[in-house]
């Protein structure tokens, strides 16, 4: 007889669904989905758990969500249920996903362990090679999940993936001020980094923990924590568009994602602690059209989002994050091994330091 396998997922601000199944030769058999939800009309979840079976347990979930759609409404136009239907704290998505926990191909939170790292000072492309190293070791099953912040000495931008160097970065105002340009392997905007100036973290995840969401679902979902760390002290925040997280007084952080073979995604975000604005326009092209909208064109200006709303030094902020992370997840204290490291100084020399890779979109 084969194994019962049960899943659950609970709705953002919603219900929770529960599945249990059987699998037979690789297909979804003997189907009961059940939960807190509230669904009418009542005959609607004998169709829903018929919808299921027969499907591959390989079906990915906006298939499996599309297949009970499509029940439902042939259901409907037979007059086999009456219309319309209402499902109230849950959807065809979240049954989806409760399914694709229970065969092991979606996980939550509460399903890993986090390393959590701490590197020390690094060079900034260190810190991008060290970021490209652990999701690496992560695909390839040799680390699990890691949480770390960045520190870092010397001044630095790091631009997207792809962004263009020469529209993003005045070379001359980066001569002059002695700042550093790296080009990471996320897409998403520059960053302006002098030591001190902003808060950096980065996590990698396996892909399961995003399993079946959108790129835009799943920056909100990995950042959700932040928000909690946030009004830990005394910032209500919320995210804002793809990647940004935003106060009522403006922007405070942008995130930026890369998916990698195997399974493992980087997700890293950067909060403005205390930005000298007028150092960034000389070396920023595009950061003069942003902050130009805001009004800062004088020199002696700052961008000081979460320094000015905490009222609390970086390092105690950065403490009160990680201490939020591991109030919420399972967390253990680990170690950048040497081998790690010794890859990352060639990383960082090869690609991250090497104009080709830099200059890649001129």
């Amino acid at each position: 007889m084969s194994e019962r396998l049960h899943g659950e997922y609970k709705v953002t601000g919603g219900k929770l669904v529960a599945v249990d199944l059987t699998v037979t030769d690789d297909h979804l058999a003997d189907v009961r989905v059940s939960g807190d939800f509230f669904l009418d009309p009542d005959e609607a979840l004998e169709v829903i758990d018929r919808a299921l079976g027969g499907l591959n347990v390989a079906t990915v979930p906006a298939e499996l969500a599309a297949r009970i759609d499509e029940d439902l409404a042939r259901a409907g136009a037979d007059g086999l249920i009456s219309l319309p239907i209402t499902m109230v704290g849950f959807d065809t998505h979240a049954i989806a996903m409760a399914v694709r926990r229970a065969l092991g191909r979606s996980t939550g939170w509460s399903d890993h362990t986090f390393t959590y790292v701490d590197p020390g000072v690094l060079d900034p492309a260190e810190h991008c090679a060290l970021d490209e190293v652990l999701a690496r070791e992560l695909a390839a099953g040799r680390r699990g999940p890691t949480f770390r912040f960045w520190e870092w000495q010397n001044p630095a931008v790091v631009i997207g993936s792809f962004q263009s160097l020469g529209n993003e970065i005045d070379a001359d105002g980066a001569r002059r001020h002695g700042v550093q340009v790296v080009r990471r392997v996320s897409g998403g905007g520059a960053m302006f980094m002098e030591a001190g100036n902003c808060i950096t973290f980065s996590l990698v995840v396996p892909a399961t923990l995003v399993d079946g969401m959108s790129y835009e679902a799943s920056y909100a979902f990995l950042d959700e924590w932040v928000l909690t760390a946030l009004s830990r002290v005394g910032v209500q925040a919320h995210y804002a568009g793809l990647n940004d997280i935003a106060s009522p007084l403006g922007k405070l952080a942008g995130a930026a994602q890369k998916r990698f073979v195997g399974g493992a995604v980087l997700h890293h975000v950067t909060m403005a602690y205390d930005i000298d604005a007028d150092k960034m326009l000389q070396v920023l092209r595009v950061g003069r059209e942003k902050l130009s909208d805001k009004g800062t064109k004088s020199a002696n200006k700052r961008v000081d989002p979460v320094r000015s709303q905490t009222n609390l030094p970086r390092d105690q902020v950065m403490a009160s994050f990680l201490a939020t992370f591991r109030e919420l997840f399972e967390v253990v204290d680990g170690e950048v091994s040497p081998e790690e490291l010794a890859r990352v100084r060639q990383l960082a020399e090869e690609k991250f330091h090497n104009p080709e890779w830099t200059a890649r979109v001129p």
